[in-house]
């Protein structure tokens, strides 16, 4: 039977830990190993992972979660990885869902793992993906650009190791799991899909992306640019959509270096893009590109301070 490893990198997660850790413990099919990158944490997290019986890697430096995740899949004796953060939650089904997929012989390198977008304190559902198990097997590198795929998967140690891992530029950091999936794609790595629910993402009003929007989007930037690079600009299409959703996202962010990027690789790309939005900032985008998207910012904020009086 193949052998699965849990690899969690971890920062300051002693408040999280336990949820995932007891959920680790409680599968049907015990994970082979635990595995925490303690990432030079200042509080009590390398004892809590301890005390579930995880195997502790502890950092001499805070390099990030890019650079724990391969050392995690370096160390792992397992024939097969699943990345979770420390803050996200597993159902008990997860480990007899994976073994149904990575026992089979003609298994794919990476299986995309179903999961719920919910919010941490209220419990609320706030989403899920919307994967078409078709056009990821047509084309993974187009469903990759398409679906912002999030570090729920399980993926082949071996597969893994031959394309490098996670990249460990600092300028995708915020946006390191979308540059690994797309280049696990563009690297030739087979995909499938599991719609049967096994994994939670939560959440948190003050999560890292949530209080760091500007490098959220400095980094998806820097993402795309490198798969335009590595596609020849064959998606210049789907890869132009995005980086508009990237412009808007950066406005509320203040981030207008980036709105400029953005828009200026989406056009360049696709000239005929338009973004989403109302027909009056459409046509004001076709005349004033970059004008359009901080207008309609400050006329959101305007009404929204508006509104709360």
């Amino acid at each position: 039977m193949s052998t699965l490893a849990l690899c969690i990198p971890a920062y300051n997660a002693q408040k999280y830990l336990p949820v995932l850790l007891s959920s680790a413990k409680e599968q049907a099919i015990s994970f082979n190993e635990i595995l925490v990158y303690d990432d030079y944490s200042t509080d009590n997290t390398s004892e809590i992972a301890k005390q579930f019986g995880a195997t502790v890697i502890q950092g001499s430096v805070n390099v990030g979660c890019s650079s724990g995740k391969n050392t995690l899949a370096q160390i792992a004796k397992s024939d097969w990885l699943h990345f979770h953060d420390a803050d996200d939650d597993l159902l008990n089904n997860f480990t007899t869902v994976a073994h149904k997929w990575i026992n089979k012989e003609n298994a794919p390198d990476v299986i995309l793992m179903h999961y719920h977008y919910k919010d941490f304190e209220t419990g609320k559902f706030i989403g899920e993906p919307d994967y078409n198990t078709s056009d990821l097997k047509k084309d993974s590198v187009k469903f990759t650009i398409i679906n912002k795929v999030v570090n729920f998967a399980v993926i082949k140690k071996s597969s893994f190791l031959k394309i490098g891992g996670f990249n460990i530029d600092p300028r995708v950091l915020y946006n390191e799991d979308r540059a690994f999936y797309t280049k696990a794609a563009i690297e030739g790595l087979t995909f499938d899909y599991e719609p049967e629910l096994t994994c939670i993402n939560y959440y948190y009003a003050g999560s890292m992306s949530v209080n760091n929007r500007a490098k959220c989007t400095e980094a998806v930037l820097h993402v795309w640019n490198d798969v335009i690079k590595n596609t020849n600009g064959k998606y210049g299409k789907e890869i132009a959509k995005q980086l508009m959703d990237n412009a808007a996202y950066a406005a509320t962010a203040d981030d207008w270096k980036t709105v400029k990027g953005s828009i200026k690789t989406a056009r360049k790309l696709y000239m005929d893009i338009v973004p989403g939005g109302s027909n009056y900032f459409q046509r004001f985008y076709k005349i004033f590109p970059y004008y359009s998207f901080y207008l309609r910012e400050m006329i959101i904020r305007y009404l929204t301070t508006k509104r709360k009086k």
